[in-house]
Parts: C-alpha cells; structure tokens; sequence
C-alpha cells in the first residue's frame, strides 16, 4: 500500500545550513533503501516536505522526524493512500524558495513567502506540484 505524507517543521537553528544539508545527505542516503521517494522544500527556516512510500516505512520515517533535534513545529499536512506517486523519481528533490519567482508562492498563499503552517496541506502539495513541473527543484539524486 502506497501513501503520500507531507508535513512542515521549521529548523532549529536557523544560523545553520549545515542542517538542510545534513537532512538531505540523510535523506538521499537511506530513503532509497526503504522504497522512500519524495521532495523537500526550504525557505524562511521552514521545512515542507513530501515523502512517498510503503505505508509502515513513511510512517516509520516521520515517526523519526518528529524526534529529530534538527527539527521543531512538525506538523502533519496531509496524509493519504495513492495508487501512484508523483515524485518517484526523487530520492530527495530540493527546492531553494529564496531563488523562486514569487508569483508561484502568491498563487498560494497570502504572502510571497513559504508559510505552510497559514495555508491546507492540499495548497501546500498543489504548490509542490507546481515547483517540480516548473523544473524549480534541484537535487534530483
């Protein structure tokens, strides 16, 4: 049974870019081995991120997120069974907000900013969704 999961956090020291990048080094590390595909998004010192997979391995995973120090505010989003993923080809897409045309961010949300914390975790993915067809996602591996 596949699921798609996607939750918010904000990092815990935002001084740091060694976080963001530990997180995807860890990601694009073990996921594979779990069957664990999906996409992170980072901007304004939040985390938005999509994760696809087995049922028992996703929740195994954000059970582990919600522990991780690196992490705080972890927020479940959305949660559902999928017959197909959208981000399959991912180990760990990564998106760079600060180099984004804010129009895409405006067209859903308020502000031109990442705040998934203000917007439904439907918006959140349709604004996933948009970021990985306009190619806005790096980090393909």
């Amino acid at each position: 049974m596949l699921v798609r999961l996607l939750y918010a956090s904000r990092v815990v020291d935002p001084s740091s870019s060694t976080d963001t990048n530990s997180i995807l080094a860890q990601s694009r590390s073990h996921n594979p081995a779990s069957g664990i595909t999906g996409i992170l998004c980072y901007g304004g010192d939040i985390f938005l991120q999509a994760l696809e997979g087995g049922r028992m391995q996703v929740s195994a995973l954000y059970g582990h997120i919600q522990k991780d120090t690196r992490h705080k505010d972890v927020v479940l989003l959305h949660y559902e069974e999928i017959s197909e993923r959208r981000f399959g080809g991912w180990t760990m897409g990564q998106v760079n907000v600060a180099k984004l045309n804010s129009s895409i961010l405006l067209k859903y949300s308020e502000k031109p900013e990442l705040d998934p914390y203000a917007v439904s975790g439907k918006m959140s993915l349709a604004l996933l969704e948009e970021l990985m067809a306009t190619a806005s996602i790096i980090g393909r591996s």
